[in-house]
């Protein structure tokens, strides 16, 4: 499972809130609840937050291992 919980705790560290994503970056509210409900997104949409954010990938998602 993908979890997008370091998302959040990044966009706070650098300021960045859900308003400034859709105003200034154009993203889509759509997008945006993906994420909150750890939803599939794009890799383009994986870039882009790791271009604002000016972070790596492990700072917007955590790979939790399925229990099978």
């Amino acid at each position: 499972m993908i979890s997008y919980d370091p998302l959040w705790k990044t966009m706070k560290r650098k300021g960045i809130t859900s308003y400034k994503l859709i105003k200034n970056y154009s993203f889509s509210r759509g997008t945006l609840d993906s994420l909150k409900q750890n939803r599939n997104i794009s890799t383009a949409t994986l870039n882009d937050l790791c271009r604002i954010l000016s972070c790596r990938v492990e700072d917007v998602l955590l790979y939790i291992p399925d229990d099978e």
